[in-house]
């Protein structure tokens, strides 16, 4: 079959989407399908346009064999009009990549943001083939509940678009068990449109590894024990929660390591600066290779989330390549990723905005290496026998091409 990805999103950005995408995408060539993507200069997330790719309307070039046509947006961050303008001005271009590629069978929709529906609807009408709206974030129910947008036009027109995309999307792929919940309860939407493709790992790049020593010496972490955190530094995961355990942790050798970029990361910077913390680091984004790198210097990984009712249904990507790597998981939060890892008895959960109990989380596991080993070791067999892309990939297809969904859903 041949697939056409339509994506804001995509490498050599650095983010869950990105990572997401493009092991979906490595799967589906593997399998000896085709795939073409249209998406935007890079820009993510520090909402600058990455070097080499400036001053450019279009661009084509080849990731990983696969043919990616590039266009222009706004680049920009954060929220309010900047922001809408970043959104709408990649839904007008990516239209212009539709006069670049070949006529798929399916179209593939990422979202958010919500409004590349708009686009990926007219893809469908223009090649007669149907189009695949990938629900990974439940936009615009995540906005209103983080208080990011008032009540009032804006949201009822986003709810609106919202209810027109999944009635013209002739497929909605869920990515958690929540948002797929939610999809058939709430939204009402007809269950033989409902696909189930949950976040996986390339088990094969995320994988145990002894410890870096070359990397310790070149980041002076030579000694210390490790609590990593690698992902999006935004509004959602409340990181502040990590700054005040830093602060109440009383070992010299536990250092936090946040590896990543986002809105917050200046905010953030700037707080622990003023708290005068000297047990925390702030790395600027890296590719996949280098986090497991970092991850063999680690005593656990780090999950963090706001405490809302959003996050009931959101497994957060970055768990997955801790367990990946044998280490046990510090996830600070409620919902379906924290049911998950303690089903998987692969970390410590302790409530959202929690410091202390984080704290206490923190210790528990750097003064004791056996439970960490032993965890570690079960968060590595879980996504070894339930997360690998391969099998959900296959999965996913079945279910794409009998219409309905098939298979036994992960248990969390």
């Amino acid at each position: 079959m041949r697939f056409l990805f339509l994506t804001q999103y995509f490498p050599p950005e650095i983010g869950a989407a990105q990572v997401r995408l493009a092991s979906v995408i490595r799967e589906l060539v593997r399998l000896g399908h085709q795939v073409e993507v249209i998406t935007a200069l890079p820009n993510y997330p520090t909402g600058r346009v990455f070097e080499g790719y400036r001053g450019k309307l279009w661009l084509e070039e080849a990731w990983e064999g696969v043919r990616v046509v590039r266009a222009w947006l706004y680049p920009a961050m954060g929220t309010g009009p900047k922001r809408l303008l970043n959104y709408f001005s990649f839904v007008v271009s990516a239209l212009g990549g539709l006069l670049k590629v070949q006529k798929p069978d399916y179209i593939f929709v990422e979202s958010p943001p919500l409004f590349l529906s708009l686009t990926g609807y007219l893809a469908a009408r223009r090649f007669r083939v149907p189009f695949i709206f990938n629900v990974a974030d439940l936009w615009p129910d995540s906005v209103r509940q983080l208080g990011l947008m008032k009540e009032g036009p804006l949201l009822r027109l986003a709810e609106g678009l919202e209810r027109w995309s999944y009635r013209q999307a002739h497929f909605i792929t869920a990515v958690t068990e929540g948002i797929q919940k939610v999809l058939l309860e709430e939204k009402k939407v007809p269950a033989h449109k409902v696909l189930y493709l949950p976040n996986g790992v390339d088990t094969d790049l995320f994988k145990p590894m002894p410890p870096d020593l070359e990397l310790a010496r070149e980041l002076g972490l030579e000694g210390k024990k490790v609590i990593l955190y690698a992902g999006n530094h935004g509004y959602a995961h409340g990181l502040e929660v990590a700054l005040h355990a830093a602060r109440l942790l009383t070992d010299p050798q536990v250092v936090l390591v946040l590896i990543g970029d986002g809105s917050e990361k200046p905010r953030l910077k700037q707080m622990a600066q003023e708290m005068r913390l000297t047990n925390l680091r702030f790395l600027d984004p890296q590719p996949p290779e280098y986090i497991t790198r970092l991850y063999s210097l680690a005593v656990a990984g780090l999950s963090t989330l706001r405490d809302s009712p959003l996050f009931e249904m959101t497994r957060p990507v970055k768990i997955f390549a801790g367990m990946s790597c044998a280490r046990p998981i510090l996830y600070t939060g409620s919902g379906e990723g924290a049911r998950l890892i303690e089903s998987a008895q692969a970390g410590l959960v302790s409530p959202p905005e929690d410091a202390q109990a984080l704290a206490q989380n923190i210790m528990r596991l750097t003064e004791n290496p056996a439970l960490a080993e032993k965890m570690g070791q079960n968060g590595r067999r879980y996504v070894e026998a339930h997360l690998s892309w391969s099998s959900l990939i296959q999965n996913w297809l079945t279910q794409l091409q009998s219409g309905q969904p098939k298979g036994e859903k992960v248990a969390v």
